[in-house]
């Protein structure tokens, strides 16, 4: 029988046990089991030792329990146990990642620093207990789990004569289609005016695209966009998704400029145009509603727009926007 190296299950614990008080040796346990017999004595050895609780001698389900309790000991600290592995999450941490992103793109591309997201979590609350706050390098800021208590939606303006997203053909809701871009405004305090910046997101790869914008007159904005889409391909922009807000409404433009369809969500429905919003939530680490946003250099907004673009996502297979929007534009 071949040696295995998995975890010793209970039904093996109390083999052992019987084995023993048979007065079979480690080794021949070893061998009946399949185990090494190091793993027999190391069993033997730390689940038997005497405590305050416990008068000493070996018990399958104290073992037992004691192994599961140290497994998940383990698993919390094991970015503890290695200051590498410890580093190189914190810096993804830092560059903006989820735990969810650092665990999927290291399993892809380092085998020795293999970390599940629920183990970066566990330690970063616990860091945070001890005030070395690390839940703030969190996308989400929060020092606990469970969701945030939010405000209620504002209503949104109507249009006369728009294409309800209802109407939006299949091949523009289904993500395996390029060619499908979400739009939305990040609103700022006033601190210049109604200073804003457009976040447009490609439905399948999730790639991003920022401008500035000196106020919310829609004209202009759909002009910036037709700027910055009109040089892809045309199968690269075929519609866009909106919300009902008012800096929408000359979206036929869109139509004359770049031959684009524009759809819109149902009222108070952002949840809609999903990846967008997303986005935003993403980016309102870098750009706080107290941002000066006319201020931000163009470099730093292009900085920024790399850094999304390069960040891996889960739901793309941990790569990353740009990865899959080159592939779709090479096809």
């Amino acid at each position: 029988m071949g040696t295995r190296y998995d975890q010793l299950r209970l039904a093996e614990r109390c083999e052992i046990v019987r084995l023993r008080a048979g007065g079979l040796s480690l080794r021949r346990i070893a061998q009946q089991l399949g185990r090494s017999p190091a793993t027999i004595s190391r069993e033997l050895r730390r689940n038997a030792l005497k405590t305050n609780a416990w008068p000493g001698g070996y018990e399958p389900d104290r073992a037992q329990a004691l192994a599961e309790r140290r497994r998940r000991w383990d698993c919390r600290f094991k970015m503890a146990r290695q200051p590498d592995l410890r580093e190189r999450v914190r810096q993804l941490l830092a560059m903006g990642w989820s735990p969810e992103q650092i665990a999927g793109r290291l399993a892809r591309e380092d085998a020795s620093m293999r970390i599940s997201h629920e183990s970066i979590y566990r330690f970063v609350y616990h860091r945070s207990a001890q005030k070395d706050y690390w839940h703030r390098l969190l996308p989400s800021r929060k020092n606990r789990r469970g969701r945030l208590r939010r405000g209620g939606l504002s209503p949104l303006r109507s249009m006369k004569r728009r294409t309800s997203i209802h109407e939006r053909p299949d091949e523009a809701d289904d993500r395996r289609n390029p060619g499908h871009w979400e739009a939305d405004l990040m609103i700022f305090e006033r601190v210049q005016g109604n200073a804003n910046v457009a976040t447009v997101v490609e439905r399948t790869s999730r790639f991003t695209v920022l401008f500035k914008n000196n106020d919310r007159q829609s004209k202009p904005i759909m002009e910036q966009l037709i700027t910055v889409l009109s040089p892809l391909p045309r199968h690269a922009r075929q519609s866009l998704t909106f919300d009902r807000g008012f800096e929408f409404v000359s979206w036929r433009r869109l139509k004359q400029g770049m031959g684009a369809d524009a759809w819109f969500c149902y009222p108070a429905a952002p949840w809609q145009k999903g990846s967008v919003e997303n986005m935003n939530l993403r980016i309102r680490r870098y750009l706080p509603r107290d941002t000066a946003v006319l201020s931000v250099p163009d470099e730093t907004m292009g900085s920024l727009i790399d850094q999304l673009n390069n960040t891996p996502r889960k739901c793309l297979g941990f790569r990353t926007p740009a990865e899959v929007f080159r592939r779709e534009m090479n096809k």
